[in-house]
């Protein structure tokens, strides 16, 4: 771990890659700010990039903004195909099932006063969202404290052996034992977990995204 931390405290003396995650941080706390359909946009975003390229479903959003909140199922399954997105079929369901709470997604997960709780609720009640998706869209409309646990920060704390193998299958078990470990991290460098996931991303993809 003490690998990782060095790593993690070089970065920060880049200021033009701090000024970049401060950006991006910003952003989310100014979507935090929204309302319940701007939230939702955004956890359709989130839904679409399990197992799928974050470049591809910020292209996605861009183009389909709003309109996710009013295609029907065959159509954004056809618009979604169109743009080279794999699993079109699956996703446009569970979007359209997820607009039960277009009014509300907002309202629910604020009610919680938890992020914890809140994600909880996210993964069992709308579907297509895993302990990571979950973690993705409260990070993105401004939650600090949960940690967003892709390939490529797997792929980062084992290269530097925090972990000692990438799990095949990520349970709630496993991903609370790693995220544990990222708040250690997270402590040990003075960062939140989602800033910690943003500087992480960059020494494996050279990108700042969301």
């Amino acid at each position: 771990m003490e690998k990782m931390i060095k790593k993690v405290k070089l970065l920060l003396n880049s200021e033009k890659l701090r000024k970049k995650v401060e950006e991006r941080m910003m952003e989310f706390e100014d979507l935090g700010k929204k309302g319940n359909e701007e939230w939702f946009i955004e956890l359709c975003f989130c839904i679409l990039t399990a197992n799928s390229s974050a470049e591809l479903c910020i292209k996605i959003q861009n183009e389909v903004g709003m309109s996710f909140l009013t295609l029907s199922k065959e159509e954004l399954s056809r618009k979604l195909r169109s743009m080279g997105y794999r699993y079109y079929i699956k996703r446009a369901e569970y979007i359209v099932d997820a607009r039960r709470y277009s009014n509300s997604i907002k309202d629910i997960v604020e009610s919680f006063g938890d992020e914890f709780l809140a994600r909880e609720w996210l993964v069992s009640n709308v579907k297509g969202l895993g302990y990571k998706e979950a973690s993705h869209f409260l990070r993105n409309v401004g939650f600090k404290n949960v940690a967003i646990i892709d390939r490529h920060i797997l792929r980062c704390l084992y290269e530097n052996g925090v972990i000692e193998e990438i799990p095949k299958n990520l349970s709630k078990k496993n991903y609370m034992k790693i995220e544990r470990l990222l708040r250690e991290i997270s402590e040990k460098t003075g960062l939140s977990l989602g800033e910690l996931d943003l500087f992480l991303w960059y020494t494996m993809t050279g990108k700042v995204l969301k």
